[in-house]
């Protein structure tokens, strides 16, 4: 799989997610770094900003391989 193909499958399957899950996943996100963020400051943030932040963290971690 190309790295184009990798982040258009990550991103759509990113984008199908509901907002626990979202919170779930970035809570429990593993990878090359932790992600720390508190459960009141993901509450606070909404569904599109949580997108985001997975993502980014899904691509950061595959970016040096």
């Amino acid at each position: 799989m190309t790295s184009k193909e990798y982040f258009e499958q990550t991103a759509t399957s990113i984008a199908a997610l509901d907002r626990e899950e979202l919170k779930r996943r970035i809570r429990n996100f593993r990878g090359r770094f932790k992600l720390d963020f508190t459960e009141d400051y993901l509450d606070k943030l909404n569904i599109d900003r949580l997108r985001h932040i997975l993502l980014a963290a899904h691509i950061s971690a595959t970016s040096s391989h």
